[in-house]
């Protein structure tokens, strides 16, 4: 005999896997580790403060 499912809660779950497979895709194109993150904040942050540094006073 068939199993009774409840066709909503089937096609809720069947979205979820899809957008799960969607953002992990894009996850894959286009996301940066958290180590990656902070590398970039670091290098932007050296490169202000070499900008700085060169900075001529105005009298």
């Amino acid at each position: 005999m068939a199993q009774i499912i409840n066709l909503r809660a089937a096609k809720k779950a069947a979205s979820r896997v899809k957008a799960r497979a969607q953002g992990d895709e894009n996850a894959a194109k286009f996301g940066r580790s958290r180590a990656e993150k902070a590398a970039e904040q670091a290098r932007a942050k050296k490169a202000k403060a070499h900008l700085d540094a060169h900075q001529r006073e105005v009298p």
